[in-house]
């Protein structure tokens, strides 16, 4: 059974910081591509951050230098690591298989970001 939890969301203020976790169970999760999304309000979700099964990493341009991704494969786990972060950056943000999500979504986890 494959199941997406991801946590560390909250209400940031304008330049501040969270990391979010993400445990993906149920896959061998070695062998994936892995990333983070975001959906806005009102908007398509979008893929963030990705990392291969061997660690190379790639961003989208809108957090690329602020937001760094890491993973573990000994406990199926990716964090994403989020600086500077932007009001623009409030969202949902989910975990999945990347650059196509196969997996059902997870929960998410809220980001707010406002002073």
């Amino acid at each position: 059974q494959v199941q997406l939890v991801e946590s560390g969301g909250g209400l940031v203020q304008p330049g501040g910081s969270l990391r979010l976790s993400c445990t993906i169970s149920g896959i061998d999760f070695s062998r994936y591509t892995v990333g983070w999304y975001r959906q806005a309000r009102g908007k398509q979700r979008e893929l963030l951050a990705r990392s291969t099964s061997s660690g190379i990493k790639t961003y989208a341009d809108s957090v690329k230098g602020r937001f760094t991704i890491s993973r573990d494969n000994a406990k199926n786990m990716i964090d994403l690591q989020m600086n500077s972060l932007k009001p623009e950056d409030t969202a949902v943000y989910s975990c999945n298989t990347a650059p196509t999500a196969i997996l059902g979504w997870g929960q998410g986890t809220q980001v707010t970001v406002s002073s």
